[in-house]
C-alpha cells in the first residue's frame, strides 16, 4: 500500500459513494445549478457528512462559474462577528472596519452577491460544517441573505451539514425551515455497501483485492460491530492493520476482529463518559 487506506480525516479520495452519498452529493449539485438558496445535509455522527462536504468542494472548486467558501468552525460571537467572517471570505475592503455597522456589512455583502450574481453570472455557495453549533442570530443573518434574489433564483446558495440535533432546531423556525430547498438525511452503510467501500478505500491505498485482507467472517463482524458507520468501520479497519503488522500475520480473521472489539469495548467501559 502506498497510503492508510482508513484515515479518519475527511480525504474525498477515499469516500466511498454509496447510494446514500451519491444521492445526496448529486441532489446537492442540482440544488447548486439550480440556485435553489438553502440546502440542509444531516445525519448522525460517524455517517461522512464531513468528507461528502469536502467531496463537494473540490467539485465546485473546478467549477468556474461557482465562487465556493466553507466554514469549519461555525459558532460566532455575535451576529456582527459573521458579517464581518462573511466580508472577510468575500474579500471585501469592509471587512477590516471594525467600526462598521452590522447594516453597513450586510449592504455591502448584498453588493457583493449582486455583482457576482448578476454582472458575473457566478453561483456564491457557502457551506457550513458542524451547523448544528449554529447561533440563532447567525441563522437569522442568512435568512435575511436568502431573501435576497431575483425573479428566478436566490443570489446565496447556502449549505447547512449538521448533526441530526439541526433538524430539531430548525424546525422551531418556521420561518427559516420553510426556505429549505433540500433536506438530506445520511444513513450508516449497509451490509454490502460497508464490504465495497472498505475494498473502495484498499484499492484507493494501493491493495486492490480484499480477500486477501479480510475474510467474510471478519466483515460480518465488522458490520455487526460498527453497524455500518463509516467513521467507526475506518477506525476498527485501521486497529485491524496494525494488529496485522504488530503479530506478523496475513489476513484479518474473525479471531482476530473478535479479539479487536473486545479491546474497543474494554476501552470504552474506562471511558468516564462511555466513550473512546
Amino acid at each position: 500500500m502506498n497510503k492508510e487506506p482508513f484515515s479518519t480525516s475527511p480525504d474525498p479520495a477515499f469516500l466511498y459513494l454509496s447510494h446514500e452519498h451519491k444521492a445526496a452529493l448529486c441532489r446537492l449539485q442540482i440544488a447548486i445549478k439550480l440556485k435553489r438558496g438553502l440546502s440542509v445535509i444531516l445525519g448522525d455522527v460517524g455517517t461522512g457528512k464531513t468528507t461528502l462536504s469536502r467531496r463537494l468542494a473540490q467539485l465546485m472548486y473546478e467549477d468556474e462559474g461557482v465562487v465556493f467558501h466553507m466554514i469549519l468552525n461555525p459558532y460566532f460571537s455575535s451576529q456582527k462577528q459573521f458579517l464581518l467572517h462573511l466580508a472577510k471570505l468575500f474579500r471585501l475592503d469592509i471587512a477590516a472596519n471594525l467600526e462598521a455597522m452590522g447594516m453597513e456589512i450586510m449592504e455591502a455583502i448584498e453588493r457583493y452577491l449582486f455583482q457576482k450574481g448578476v454582472m458575473e453570472d457566478k453561483t456564491v455557495v457557502v457551506l457550513i460544517d458542524e451547523a448544528q453549533t449554529v447561533p440563532k442570530y447567525v441563522l437569522e443573518v442568512l435568512r435575511i441573505l436568502l431573501n435576497y434574489e431575483t425573479n428566478e433564483y436566490k443570489m446565496l446558495q447556502v449549505i447547512l451539514v449538521g448533526q441530526i440535533e439541526l433538524q430539531e432546531r430548525l424546525v422551531k423556525i418556521p420561518n427559516f425551515w420553510d426556505r429549505i430547498a433540500m433536506k438530506y438525511v445520511l444513513n450508516p452503510l449497509d451490509p454490502d455497501e460497508l464490504t465495497r467501500a472498505i475494498e473502495f478505500r484498499l484499492t484507493q491505498a494501493g491493495c486492490g483485492d480484499i480477500n486477501n485482507i479480510f475474510t467474510p467472517e471478519a466483515i460480518d463482524l465488522i458490520y455487526k460491530y460498527t453497524g455500518g458507520y463509516p467513521r467507526k468501520v475506518s477506525l476498527l479497519c485501521h486497529n485491524a492493520l496494525e494488529s496485522l503488522v504488530m503479530h506478523d500475520k496475513q489476513v484479518v480473521d474473525a479471531d482476530l476482529m473478535h479479539t479487536l472489539v473486545e479491546q474497543d469495548k474494554h476501552m470504552r467501559s474506562l471511558s468516564p463518559s462511555g466513550a473512546s
